[in-house]
């Protein structure tokens, strides 16, 4: 097994390339006009933004997924107790009234899960258009040098 192979299995070692390790290359191959120290930090920005997204991503499916199981718990409990005064002589009135309210609170219950869910989407995507915008704008300086 290679050194490097062995840090890895070891945990020693990302997968993910050492931005050190790129800015060590860059300046080794000493490209006239490259700013070695400008592209690790563009790189580095790039993976903080993506970082950023991910957390911003996962955080969001957290709420989606725990507002989830409130619902489902709710609902469980409206079930249970529907059920249980199920022996009323006015049952089938309650009861109809239940699956009404139900179906309600369902629809109530799936427009709320629609909104955490784009919202995540959302601010995760922003923090990529965010970074992509402002890769835009050093390119647009390395194109234009200043006069």
């Amino acid at each position: 097994m290679a050194s490097s192979a062995k840090k890895q299995a070891a945990g020693k070692t990302s997968p993910m390339p050492d931005l050190g390790d790129m800015d060590k290359l860059l300046k080794q191959f000493k490209l006239p006009g490259i700013d070695a120290d400008a592209m690790v930090e563009w790189q580095r920005k790039d993976l903080a933004a993506l970082a950023e997204a991910n957390r911003q991503a996962f955080e969001g499916m957290k709420v989606l997924a725990q507002r989830q199981a409130e619902i489902l718990r709710e609902n469980l409990a409206q079930w249970q107790e529907a059920m249980q005064s199920a022996p009323d002589k006015d049952a089938l009135a309650k009861q109809g009234a239940a699956i009404q309210r139900g179906m309600q609170k369902a629809m109530k219950d799936f427009q709320e899960l629609a909104a955490i869910e784009a919202k995540a989407r959302t601010e995760a995507w922003k923090v990529v258009q965010d970074r992509l915008q402002e890769n835009m704008a050093s390119l647009q300086k390395l194109m234009n040098p200043r006069k």
